[in-house]
């Protein structure tokens, strides 16, 4: 999975965008408590594992 279908994935279920640090992307969910932090390297893959645990994170 792909930085970009990520992003889709998570602004589709109403996270936004809250800061950029180099190339991680932090988004927070106006009632879901927490952030939930996703990394951009390129255009290369997010590795499976780490993806799996962005959408737990995100309840998703």
């Amino acid at each position: 999975m792909r930085f970009r279908e990520m992003d889709k994935i998570l602004k589709a279920d109403g996270w936004y965008e809250v800061s950029q640090r180099g190339s991680h992307h932090q988004y927070k969910h106006p009632t879901k408590p927490g952030k939930v932090t996703v990394p951009e390297h390129g255009g290369k893959d997010i590795n499976i594992t780490v993806a799996k645990k962005i959408l737990k994170q995100a309840g998703l």
